[in-house]
């Protein structure tokens, strides 16, 4: 099964107590079969909406991204 492990970058500006402050995160996600092969086909650095699931892998800190569905922004 073809399976593709990156790095996803969000970047957004978000109001908090009345402030505007750049929220920026960095996730790592995982996409399997046909989504992983269709994925890879995509230019890096382009800006996607990416819908899935977090998991944590067994015996594993750090939160997994999921990518079940993605589309342009």
């Amino acid at each position: 099964m073809p399976a593709l492990s990156l790095q996803l970058e969000h970047e957004s500006m978000q109001e908090e107590a009345g402030q505007q402050r750049t929220a920026r995160a960095t996730v790592k996600a995982v996409a399997l079969g046909a989504m992983a092969e269709r994925l890879q086909q995509q230019a890096l650095g382009t800006a996607w909406c990416f819908n899935g699931f977090l998991m944590s892998p067994r015996g594993g800190r750090q939160l997994v991204f999921h990518i079940q569905e993605f589309h342009p922004v």
